[in-house]
């Protein structure tokens, strides 16, 4: 990691706002990568989550971080749709529900991966924050998406998760859907523990998982 990107995910995670916000643009209009980018505003959401579960932030230092990261990510979406624009079938990649899960109000993380999705040409149904395990249970009862995205940045939505796995299955429905994770500090352990299918370490990753469950990936 460059001392540039080093000090960017320090403005970010200090919250220091304008000059972080600047810097970001700064570094896209220097020629940056739209993904270095989103890898930098994940380092720096790591360490707000860290804070966070310290108890050396609270909910307004993660609303600014939320704002920050929505500044970045307008910032960014366009160039990344550029990038997409030349896949011929981007309007028929398919279908993914996603949401935070119950007990986490956060949004940051899910954000960027519905724009990512997005701009890869899938439809994406976002049901919000604090998501119960039954509401997703209803949408995927009312929309059938194949894909389901549960998203959580602390780690008490670990638990949440599993308990909305164990709710889709219950419902008969989990043969008809793939599930993938995100947020916070998921690994194979955390994976096992939900019973999804797959997780993702960044927004770039759940991309390429849905491409390869909806068949996007060889189109």
């Amino acid at each position: 990691m460059s001392d540039d990107s080093a000090t960017l995910i320090k403005l970010i995670a200090d919250m220091e706002e304008d000059d972080a916000v600047a810097m970001a643009k700064q570094f896209l209009d220097d020629g940056m990568e739209p993904a270095d980018m989103l890898e930098i505003c994940r380092s720096a959401m790591d360490i707000v989550g860290q804070r966070f579960e310290d108890q050396e932030y609270f909910i307004p230092e993660l609303i600014l971080a939320g704002e920050m990261l929505e500044q970045i990510g307008d910032m960014v979406k366009p160039l990344i749709a550029a990038g997409a624009a030349d896949a011929a079938d981007r309007v028929s990649a398919g279908t993914v529900l996603i949401g935070t899960v119950h007990g986490d109000l956060h949004d940051i993380g899910k954000n960027i991966v519905t724009f990512m999705l997005d701009v890869n040409g899938f439809e994406v149904i976002d049901l919000g924050v604090d998501v119960q395990p039954q509401d997703f249970v209803d949408a995927i009862k009312k929309d059938a998406p194949p894909i389901v995205g549960l998203s959580g940045f602390l780690t008490l939505a670990f638990d949440s998760m599993k308990e909305t796995v164990d709710a889709i299955t219950e419902a008969g429905l989990r043969d008809q859907v793939k599930i993938m994770i995100g947020g916070g500090q998921v690994d194979d352990a955390i994976l096992a523990h939900t019973g999804a299918d797959a997780f993702g370490v960044n927004a770039m990753q759940a991309v390429t998982h849905c491409k390869e469950w909806s068949g996007a990936a060889e189109a």
